[in-house]
């Protein structure tokens, strides 16, 4: 824990706009992974800020994630390409806005965007664009040893996953993982609430060996935010 409590001290140091009236802000973790977090407006909830990696390797980066609005996802773009990077994919985690609010943008840059057969369809059903690669296994890597994706089963909705970051036993837990702060389950229109204590077990099991966990909101913790989410859910049944 105290590891956790030094981070976020970092983080608070190193969080800035990454454009000046953009609602972005990019927060270094380690030496070649970044924190985006974006704002929207929700109703119910207010404002919220989602989160999403960027994971660099080489040249390359992979970002976990869109921000929630198109005028942010170029921001994000322009941080990348000022870099000297190319975005060597996206990968989308659930089908709602804040894993995919700027998919679009990405596609039309003609990069390699990545979602389940299931996001896919979820996204098409409710009259989204889709990915442009498609994951057809439960286990998926983008980057051998370094960028899995995971789906453990139905939990914040049908089709979450997690990504793994395997070099620096970094999970993004997404949706189905809630934040230190989480009273309740937020936002279970789409969710599988019985299913949901498993699927995270599912993730556990996996990936005995988790240090730190991005949650899709909040602050980041530990596997004790998987733990919190089994408790919610339960008590949610």
């Amino acid at each position: 824990m105290r590891f956790i409590l030094c981070l976020l001290l970092m983080m608070s140091n190193l969080a800035f706009d990454a454009q000046g009236a953009s609602k972005l802000k990019i927060a270094q973790l380690s030496a070649t992974v970044f924190q985006h977090t974006s704002l929207s407006d929700v109703d119910t909830y207010g404002l919220m800020a989602g989160n999403g990696l960027i994971v660099i390797e080489g040249k390359q980066v992979y970002l976990i994630d869109t921000p929630w609005s198109a005028a942010d996802t170029k921001t994000l773009i322009q941080w990348v390409t000022a870099k000297g990077l190319t975005i060597g994919g996206v990968i989308i985690t659930h089908f709602h806005l804040d894993s995919s609010g700027g998919l679009a943008v990405f596609n039309k840059l003609k990069i390699k965007t990545y979602a389940t057969t299931l996001t896919n369809q979820l996204l098409k059903a409710n009259n989204r664009e889709p990915a442009n690669n498609e994951i057809t296994s439960d286990i998926f890597d983008l980057v051998s040893g370094a960028v899995q994706v995971y789906y453990p089963g139905p939990g914040h909705t049908r089709d979450n996953v997690v990504v793994w970051l395997a070099k620096s036993n970094l999970l993004f837990g997404g949706c189905l993982v809630q934040s230190f702060n989480s009273r309740k389950l937020l936002n279970i229109e789409d969710a599988s609430i019985r299913d949901w204590p498993k699927s995270l077990q599912n993730v556990m099991a996996k990936y005995p060996n988790i240090d730190m966990v991005i949650p899709g909101h909040g602050q980041i913790g530990d596997v004790s935010l998987l733990e919190l989410t089994q408790q919610l859910a339960r008590k949610s049944l």
